[in-house]
């Protein structure tokens, strides 16, 4: 509670830096709503992604690339602490275990509710992938645009970031790299 208290005071202390006025109407309960908001963006300081991968671990003799495309994630740069959206691919070669689908996108929000740089997120999805499941291979491609770039600065509406991290056979592999870029690159059916 005390940090919460601490939290809307500093909040309250940028509104008059700002030159509002923090009593006004539409400001009253701004410092309370910024500190549960920022509570909720960064929770993934508390959250472990080993943990998360190891709870939902299966025997499986699959050893084919798994894929899961289009996560769509909602980060903060840590150096102007302007928001940062776009979407992860990642993929896997299984080695006698997968992880539950639904596991992956879960990962990603742990590393994307951080302060973060693209690059660094980038590489700890891969980590944890790979630390946790021990598959023969392991795929991050990060689509991003950051409002640091569009909202302040060079002011480039519109521009993508693109940044990967590959592990195991995606890196030795030309041919399994392929596929993986090839799978991420097809439109997705209409239907979806």
């Amino acid at each position: 509670m005390k940090k919460q208290e601490e939290f809307e005071g500093a909040v309250t202390k940028v509104l008059e830096l700002l030159g509002e006025d923090p009593k006004r109407e539409g400001l009253l309960k701004t410092p309370s709503r910024v500190a549960k908001a920022w509570e909720f963006l960064t929770e993934g300081y508390h959250e472990d992604p080993e943990a998360i991968l190891n709870k939902a671990l299966f025997t499986s003799t699959n050893d084919e690339m798994v894929v899961v495309r289009d996560i769509e994630f909602y980060s903060t740069c840590e150096h102007h602490m302007l928001p940062i959206i776009g979407r992860v691919h990642v993929a896997y070669i299984p080695d006698g275990k997968v992880v539950g689908l639904s596991k992956i996108p879960r990962i990603v929000n742990v590393f994307a509710r951080r302060l973060q740089i693209q690059e660094q997120m980038t590489e700890q999805i891969a980590d944890a992938i790979a630390n946790s499941i021990n598959p023969k291979g392991v795929a991050v491609v990060v689509h991003a645009r950051h409002m640091c770039m569009e909202m302040r600065g060079v002011q480039k509406i519109n521009s993508t970031t693109v940044s990967s991290a590959l592990r195991g056979l995606f890196k030795s592999d030309q041919r399994t790299r392929s596929e993986f870029y090839n799978i991420i690159n097809t439109p997705a059916p209409s239907n979806f």
